[in-house]
């Protein structure tokens, strides 16, 4: 049984960020995220609680320039955390998918961690900036996330107007579709989820 024990941390330090990040898969979604950036840390509490995954993050960056670097590098981290947590990826669902109905907002996120890269982002903003942060950012992290933790993901807004929804219903959609495929399958629990006989790792073997 692999259920238990999928742990990670990870530091990344450049000239630009120094991020410190911590996940435990098999959680309750407790979360300390301190990135600098109020919007951030909001979004990456919701991802936490909605997926039961635990995260700590500490980041600091050159936000005296812009929150670019803090906002991809600390996806590069979390995803980094999370590939590393899960492993071989063996006895896993490794599908999810969760609809997010958020007041007038409806979106649609997919996704499949078969260590294959991949992000499919049909999410349009209406206003540049979310509080401090620029809206054009939140693509930025979801595929820095979903290079470094190897997920093919597709991330829909269907419709909405409200742009705080907009991106709120995105983060917990990721939240809840990680939630199914990161679990393990008690009927498969030690067995890696493909007929290649590997996900995590390489995909050359």
């Amino acid at each position: 049984m692999q259920a238990f024990g999928r742990k990670a941390s990870v530091a990344r330090k450049t000239k630009e960020t120094e991020i410190s990040v911590s996940v435990d898969l098999d959680g309750s979604g407790k979360s300390e995220i301190a990135t600098g950036i109020g919007f951030l840390d909001h979004m990456l509490e919701q991802l936490s609680r909605h997926s039961l995954i635990d995260l700590t993050v500490k980041a600091k960056g050159d936000l005296h320039i812009d929150f670019h670097h803090t906002t991809e590098d600390t996806g590069i981290a979390i995803g980094e955390a999370v590939s590393q947590a899960l492993g071989e990826r063996r006895g896993i669902n490794r599908y999810g998918d969760a609809m997010i109905p958020m007041d007038e907002t409806l979106t649609r996120v997919a996704l499949d961690a078969s260590n294959r890269p991949y992000l499919i982002w049909k999410v349009n903003f209406t206003k540049p900036k979310l509080g401090e942060m620029d809206t054009e950012l939140f693509k930025e992290w979801f595929q820095a996330f979903a290079q470094s933790a190897g997920l093919t993901l597709h991330v829909e807004n269907i419709y909405g107007e409200n742009n705080h929804h907009i991106v709120e219903s995105c983060y917990k959609g990721l939240a809840r579709a990680l939630r199914v495929a990161v679990e393990i399958d008690p009927r498969k629990s030690d067995a890696i989820p493909s007929t290649k006989g590997v996900l995590g790792g390489t995909l050359k073997a």
